[in-house]
């Protein structure tokens, strides 16, 4: 397993027109499911016109967290050839709404399946694609005497100190990239035996 994984960095457009059909996408970096229904709710009330607002999403590093949605188009005609566009470009922690203005003319399955496909695909070029460390929480509890020792390795390591807290008993929260937790943890434990 890896502890990377590719995601977009902001928000981006996309378009497609078929037969006077408009396809607008609009793909957003997400984490959450709540996230998600939040950005669907807006899209839904923005585009209250349109025919069909479709999306699919995938979350988490292992990528096992994904729907497709097709809106009232015919199944698997919409929802599965954006997820398709997901996948192929290997992308988590993204939503992509692909909203329909008909124009008219039906497209057939196969029409609308090119149609939602490219929509989603434009609005992927246009984005700013990066890569991410998956990352562990490491929680340490320390007296105050050994500060300078957790600051040394936190300096050495270079893990993302999340917070903090120096009382009678130090606490500190830090985010390690997940390759490199085994080693934090145990340059920290074995400050105790020091």
């Amino acid at each position: 397993m890896t502890d990377e994984f590719k995601t977009i960095k902001n928000s981006s457009e996309g378009f497609y027109s078929e037969k006077r059909s408009k396809f607008l996408a609009f793909a957003h970096h997400v984490e959450s499911v709540e996230e998600i229904k939040e950005i669907l709710v807006r899209y839904r009330k923005k585009y209250y016109d349109a025919r069909h607002v479709c999306y699919a999403y995938m979350l988490g590093a292992t990528r096992e967290d994904f729907r497709a949605n097709d809106d009232g188009e015919p199944s698997s005609t919409a929802g599965k050839p954006i997820l398709g566009q997901i996948n192929s470009n290997e992308l988590t922690d993204i939503l992509i709404v692909v909203v329909r203005y008909y124009g008219g003319v039906n497209l057939g399955t196969s029409g609308l399946i090119v149609a939602y496909r490219e929509a989603a695909a434009d609005a992927i070029n246009h984005a700013e694609i990066e890569v991410r460390s998956v990352e562990e929480l490491i929680t340490y509890d320390f007296p105050y005497v050994m500060m300078n020792d957790v600051m040394r390795i936190v300096k050495d390591m270079q893990p993302r100190i999340v917070s903090q807290d120096y009382d009678n008993t130090c606490r500190i929260v830090l985010a390690i990239r997940q390759g490199d937790a085994e080693q934090l943890r145990e340059r920290l434990s074995k400050l105790s035996f020091e």
